[in-house]
């Protein structure tokens, strides 16, 4: 048995598509996209097309990740407060894209579990993990905190959102973080998905990473308008994914509550954030 996942498209097409003929050529038996398809990048329409394609001639089955929510949240409820709406226009612009394909996002649940062809090396996928999309697992996570994060009883814990690439034994359980295919934190640009093999007995795990057009990328954030239309915010955004560093949970602690009190606008904080991180 062979299951390929993927999870933090975020609205890259070129890596998606790239990702997309590296499954295709592995042949799994089984394909599961782990959240996190749309939004924080220049396509979310495209990746979600692509991703529904795949859905309904292949199979490949979907989970929610906090994005998924966030956007269609956005897309149903008005902001809170001026410093609200400049925050969530990047994901107000993810809206306008899929909003006349929203039904493709319906339904999506939260968890995924299967067996393997021998029962009792049951597989558990989910976007962060037990305690919500937004707690994953990564390198930093200590053993003591994956005691809530993990089900029982399982062979196999698949994840993502850190958008960080991790591998780990813990009491019996191989845990896997896939890392992102469009948008890595890890300090290396290149995209990952996870490959699951159940052979002789157990599961084997591998990460492929892999180089797109990343070119490509870079015109689509300012063709599609992404970087126009998604407010400071998008900036920040950007600057990440050429990074492939994490640069929004700093700002977020720094200067979120600032901007949404009205003691600064969200474009005074963006530029002092970056003109410290340069």
């Amino acid at each position: 048995m062979k299951v390929a996942v993927f999870s933090d498209v975020q609205a890259n097409v070129p890596a998606f598509v790239e990702a997309i003929e590296r499954i295709l050529a592995w042949q799994p038996d089984l394909v599961i996209n782990a959240g996190d398809l749309i939004n924080r990048g220049p396509d979310s329409l495209g990746c979600l097309e692509l991703f529904d394609q795949f859905r309904r001639e292949q199979g490949w089955l979907p989970l929610q990740g906090n994005h998924e929510l966030w956007v269609l949240r956005c897309g149903r409820e008005p902001p809170d407060s001026v410093g609200d709406g400049e925050i969530r226009r990047m994901a107000d612009f993810a809206w306008g894209q899929v909003a006349e394909r929203v039904a493709a996002l319906d339904n999506w649940p939260d968890h995924l579990c299967f067996d393997a062809p021998l029962p009792n090396h049951w597989v558990h996928v989910t976007h962060g993990s037990l305690l919500g999309h937004r707690n994953g697992v990564s390198a930093s996570t200590p053993d003591e905190a994956l005691l809530d994060r993990l089900p029982q009883e399982i062979a196999l814990f698949i994840g993502g959102h850190t958008h960080k690439v991790h591998q780990r034994s813990f009491q019996g359980i191989e845990v896997v973080n896939v890392g992102s295919v469009g948008s890595p934190f890890d300090g290396d640009v290149r995209g990952s998905f996870g490959k699951f093999v159940f052979r002789h007995g157990r599961w084997e795990t591998s990460i492929e990473r892999f180089d797109y057009d990343r070119e490509q990328t870079a015109r689509d954030f300012e063709t599609t308008g992404f970087l126009d239309q998604g407010g400071p915010l998008a900036r920040l955004i950007f600057e990440e994914w050429k990074r492939a560093q994490p640069l929004t949970p700093g700002w977020r602690q720094r200067y979120e509550s600032a901007v949404l009190a009205g003691e600064m606008t969200l474009e005074q904080s963006i530029a002092l954030y970056l003109d410290q991180h340069t």
